[in-house]
């Protein structure tokens, strides 16, 4: 057996290894919580420490769910990141395109504008974008929560590389057949993105759900709180009470594990082929 075929065997054990120690860093807190939610709150906190529940029950999901407004947060981040997520990826696809196949003056300097949006911190322009939506009344509405979280520049700029990547000739081919810049752009861009619009879509989607300090500055009536800020307020009227505290979090979270499970496909796809690194 060769030097080469001896290492295959090892090597595929040390991926093996790895990726069994990184998924365990996952599940450990994962486990641990889900045993601590399933737990009386008087076992929470009770030595020694067991893995599983002597007298599991579901009191904790029960309580959170008829005490605290979750239903709602729910119903808010799934409104929120559903319209933020279409209207970014609309948006952002048409400035992509405006940047990667037309030439108009300014464009050079608009296109550096998107790049250094990129780099500037959001906590920087939190006070003039709430000083703004106070100004026209959107605190504590959904517009006041929509508006600031549309286009991020990374969009743009993805999408851009994207656009440039697909071959002129297709474009060209289109132009001698009459095709206007809209129908180009609508009925062969939009279908040949369709791996990066996905990929632009799910990290919309997934930033805009765990966005937590924008929501928690705009949004102080708890029915117009998401799920991150409601989670938060909900660890704070509950104090040491770890059973509903691990509850709540696992609820908040379920719904971004369940995208996951269905889409992973896509994000995977969308990933490889739009060079997002996570």
């Amino acid at each position: 057996m060769s030097a080469f075929d001896r290492e295959r065997p090892a090597a595929r054990t040390a991926r093996f290894s790895v990726a069994l120690a990184l998924a365990l860093m996952w599940l450990l807190p994962l486990g641990w919580a889900l045993s601590t939610a399933l737990r009386p709150e008087a076992d929470t906190t009770k030595i020694p420490v067991r893995w599983l529940p002597e007298r599991p029950t579901l009191e904790a999901f029960e309580r959170v769910l008829t005490e605290t407004g979750l239903l709602g947060w729910f119903a808010n981040s799934v409104l929120v990141g559903v319209l933020v997520t279409l209207v970014t990826v609309l948006l952002a696809s048409m400035a992509a395109y405006g940047f990667a196949r037309t030439e108009f003056r300014g464009r050079r300097g608009l296109l550096w504008l998107v790049v250094a949006g990129i780099v500037v911190p959001p906590q920087v322009l939190i006070v003039p974008l709430f000083s703004q939506l106070a100004g026209l009344g959107l605190v504590d509405t959904y517009w006041g929560l929509i508006l600031p979280q549309i286009v991020l520049p990374a969009m743009v700029y993805v999408l851009k590389k994207f656009f440039d990547g697909v071959p002129r000739e297709v474009e060209e081919a289109a132009l001698v057949d009459g095709a206007s810049r809209w129908r180009i752009y609508w009925s062969i861009m939009l279908p040949l993105a369709r791996p990066a619009l996905a990929a632009v879509a799910i990290f919309t989607f997934v930033t805009t759900w765990n966005n937590f300090l924008w929501p928690f500055i705009v949004a102080t009536d708890p029915e117009m709180m998401t799920i991150p800020v409601g989670l938060a307020s909900v660890q704070s009227s509950y104090g040491l009470r770890y059973a509903q505290v691990m509850a709540s979090s696992l609820l908040g979270g379920l719904p971004l594990l369940l995208f996951f499970l269905v889409f992973q496909r896509q994000v995977v796809r969308g990933i490889t082929s739009a060079g997002i690194k996570g």
